[in-house]
């Protein structure tokens, strides 16, 4: 890619347009995203440096932390640059226990929608994506009906709570479902080099001009691990976590990254992922070896 930051992209039917390269804030909180973080200064300069450097799409959510991440991004960057997008998440809940929990009934939603935007300090947020909590995991998919939540995300629309609505860890069944409501600008699932389910729904969605936001687009957790994307990343003089960004960013050009870090030296490495030009041959030595990449601890 030459753009800096990957090009740009329009949310349909919004106005609001973004570089393709943006933020996720989850690292900002403390381990296992609860609670706060060593150091809050740092996370306030990365996200300062983030922003200064162009990237104006910040994905959050206040059930990270809870409320921590939310009140950093407010800390740092409140009151906020007129150009700057963020997106929000509903649907889960972190008890003291620190676990993952579903938070879909019409008030747990609209209760959360209060929390963001308090804690954010503002008055309508710009998207919010309704979380399917999927499996008993919270990190699966899982068939079923989501039409109560949506309902309830667009009646908080209607109100001027909400500008736009999108979804997160859903199926296609559930996504088509969900645009029977309402509109739908982004979908943000589970997608990577090693986890390629999505292909066809990302086509789909291009042709709609959806958004299309995978997370963990470095595995997450558990990094991305393969001997060829080591040896392509190498042959390129980039790392393979740069090479996986931008493998990401040629695969379809509704396709938004929120690479997550809390260090700055590793945001300006996924910043310069958008700059990597990965040739033709490379591109296509990635696209072919997803069965023998993996996540590893």
């Amino acid at each position: 890619m030459t753009d800096k930051l990957g090009g740009r992209f329009t949310f349909p039917g919004t106005g609001s347009e973004v570089n393709r390269m943006g933020y996720g804030a989850m690292q900002l909180a403390g381990p296992g995203v609860y609670g706060p973080p060593k150091d809050e200064d740092a996370a306030i300069a990365v996200l300062r440096e983030a922003v200064e450097a162009g990237v104006d799409h910040i994905d959050t959510s206040d059930y990270y932390g809870p409320h921590i991440t939310n009140q950093i991004i407010k800390k740092a960057l409140y009151p906020y640059p007129e150009n700057l997008v963020i997106v929000t998440k509903l649907g889960a809940r972190r008890p003291e226990d620190g676990s993952w929990q579903p938070a879909f009934s019409a008030e747990e939603l609209t209760t959360g929608l209060h929390d963001n935007l308090r804690n954010l300090g503002l008055d309508t947020l710009d998207i919010v994506n309704y979380r399917v909590m999927g499996d008993p995991t919270g990190l699966g998919r899982a068939e079923g009906s989501i039409a109560a939540q949506i309902e309830v995300l667009a009646g908080l629309k209607e109100k001027g709570l909400i500008r736009n609505i999108g979804i997160s860890n859903a199926t296609a069944n559930q996504i088509a479902e969900a645009q029977t409501i309402t509109d739908i600008v982004c979908v943000q699932n589970n997608y990577n080099l090693a986890h390629r389910e999505d292909d066809a729904l990302i086509d789909d969605l291009a042709k709609q001009g959806i958004a299309y936001v995978p997370f963990f687009p470095l595995g997450g957790f558990t990094p991305l691990q393969s001997s060829k994307l080591s040896a392509v990343a190498a042959a390129l003089d980039a790392t393979p976590m740069q090479v996986a960004l931008a493998w990401l960013l040629h695969r379809s050009p509704n396709i938004l990254l929120i690479p997550g870090t809390s260090s700055i030296a590793h945001l300006r490495e996924n910043l310069a992922a958008a700059q990597l030009a990965v040739p033709p041959e490379s591109l296509t030595e990635l696209d072919g070896i997803v069965s023998g990449l993996s996540v590893s601890a």
